[in-house]
């Protein structure tokens, strides 16, 4: 069976089979949707990139099928690739008010605000797109507003959770409608599209209520200066730690944009209403000691955040030193752990006391553990399991539990075409998946030439040299050679190299030397070897040729 005479299938072209870059798409017969829109940090394994997103180009090249982008929530994983990718896909774009006050202030940025057609859908709102009848179904996660989505189509109805947890006190917003999944448990559920983020965690992932107790009791009885960082994105943290410094005495004051821009979004949208505005940045430093609390960006040790600079001593308007404490209220996202101990140490050497999740509990995630999983397995009771958001051993462990809870699950990656209508779900075929560097305004290929030349010079270094020849190919002056980050002030290597350089090209062939392309390969050969020669290293050379 395949499109034309029509079926239910699901692809994922970011997200699964890793952390982030979430982005799904579901075939109705002959209609696309998309659900989020992510983006993902690089990691150890690609250091000449900072942020990545999935590749679209399948489902670029069929945007005329696209009947729309839905958003399941604001965090940067699902949504923060649709400025970078959605002049690819030109579709309306879904969210809650919440998402599309975060989404407002990205396309602004970007200059898309009049470009991009963002519609408003309140939550547990159902709508249809084409031969999608659409249903968001609330959820607590660490975020506002995160909802589920149920997609009811003539071939059954397919469970996209999106990220979720069941939390019986999630203070801001309300809990996961726990009733309405059985309800639609009980209507009939073909597949569910899970979260695998913690299916390895045994028992329950916590309550956002236990951490504000937590922190509250901690920063009451603290001198000095108090900073706690986080995600910014979780309005409910910020509520807490916020409380948690009025009622010990302290004023609070935001130190990072992320952060100040999920206030403005909140705000805006009704959150936070028992907090006051806070100390504007430029202001805190002027405040007693003991009469001040930060709320920081930088929990992942990203290097421009406000945590990095004050680790640094390099913040322009807040120190923290002997006497003062850091509160680490989070996790660490896998991939950050040097990053994150590198501003831990930088802090601890300026005479901070650091205290993590590790030795307090002031933080939870947001993310389902197993029993929160078996919960909403026995709620929905879906006949076939697809675990996503997770590496594969999450999602195998993942699988495993579902198959204990009676559904069978389906293993897939991204690129995979899973058909869901028929007889059973199988693998129809595999589409074209990858991913792009973002890098300024430019979208780069991980693994096309540009970076990989990138990744050469930041491990082997780059050596150019500048060659001026007359007509007949004979070298005027001295060839000049630049080799920054490989050579030392005043070494000798780079005028020994420049003589054997010149040495090299006198030696050349006359008729070779009168030919432009022919002078630069030969040039960067003899500039290969005599730098080779002296390193014993493989730098990307470059000569720039000017004939006189």
């Amino acid at each position: 069976m395949n499109a034309v005479s029509g079926d239910l299938a699901f692809l994922p072209l970011g997200g699964t089979g890793e952390i982030g870059m979430n982005l799904s798409v579901y075939r109705c017969d002959d209609a696309l949707l998309a659900v989020d829109c992510g983006l993902g940090f690089a990691g150890h394994d690609n250091p000449e990139v900072d942020v990545m997103v999935p590749d679209p180009a399948w489902l670029a090249d069929r945007r005329d099928r696209l009947v729309g982008l839905v958003i399941t929530h604001a965090h940067e994983d699902h949504i923060g690739a649709v400025v970078h990718l959605w002049r690819q896909f030109r579709c309306k774009v879904y969210a809650t008010p919440f998402a599309a006050a975060v989404l407002t202030r990205k396309l602004a940025e970007a200059g898309l605000l009049n470009e991009v057609p963002l519609v408003v859908t309140q939550p547990r709102a159902r709508f249809t797109l084409g031969p999608f009848d659409l249903q968001y179904l609330p959820v607590a996660h660490s975020i506002p507003e995160s909802q589920a989505l149920v997609l009811r189509t003539r071939h059954g109805t397919v469970l996209h959770t999106g990220d979720w947890k069941l939390d019986p006190d999630p203070l801001i917003g309300p809990r996961t409608d726990e009733d309405a999944f059985a309800k639609l448990g009980e209507e009939g559920v073909l597949a569910m599209v899970c979260d695998s983020t913690n299916a390895m965690v045994e028992g329950h992932s916590g309550s956002e209520a236990d951490v504000r107790r937590n922190l509250a009791a901690l920063i009451r009885g603290m001198t000095g200066r108090v900073a706690v960082t986080g995600f910014a994105s979780n309005v409910a943290r910020i509520e807490s730690i916020a409380l948690a410094g009025r009622a010990a005495g302290r004023q609070v004051s935001l130190f990072g944009r992320s952060l100040r821009n999920i206030e403005a979004a909140a705000r805006e949208c009704g959150y936070l209403k028992s907090i006051p505005a806070f100390v504007p940045e430029d202001e805190a430093g002027y405040l007693p000691d003991d009469e001040i609390l930060l709320i920081c960006t930088g929990s992942q040790g990203e290097p421009r955040s406000a945590m990095t600079k004050i680790a640094e001593d390099t913040h322009p308007n807040i120190a923290l030193g002997e006497g003062d404490t850091v509160i680490y209220s989070s996790r660490r996202i896998p991939g950050n752990e040097k990053a994150i101990q590198r501003v831990q140490d930088g802090l601890a050497r300026r005479g901070c006391r650091v205290m993590t999740d590790d030795d307090h509990m002031v933080h939870v995630s947001g993310h389902p553990a197993r029993d929160e999983l078996k919960r909403l397995y026995a709620l929905v009771k879906p006949r076939y399991a697809v675990p996503v958001h997770g590496e594969w051993r999450h999602m195998q462990e993942h699988g495993a539990l579902a198959r204990d809870c009676g559904a069978i699950p389906f293993l897939i990656e991204d690129g995979d075409m899973l058909r869901l209508s028929g007889n059973r779900p199988e693998v129809v075929e595999g589409v074209p998946t990858g991913r792009l560097a973002i890098d300024g305004d430019r979208l780069l290929p991980i693994d096309g030439a540009l970076l990989a030349a990138r990744r050469r010079m930041m491990f082997n270094g780059m050596v150019v040299a500048s060659l001026a020849v007359d007509a007949q190919g004979r070298v005027l002056g001295e060839p000049q050679i630049s080799a920054p980050g490989l050579f030392e002030v005043g070494d000798a290597d780079p005028v020994l190299i420049a003589a054997e350089f010149r040495r090299t090209i006198a030696d050349l062939p006359a008729a070779l030397k009168r030919e432009d392309d022919q002078l630069r390969e030969a040039a960067r050969s003899a500039l290969r070897k005599a730098v080779g020669k002296r390193l014993r290293k493989r730098p990307m050379v470059e000569v720039h040729l000017l004939r006189i």
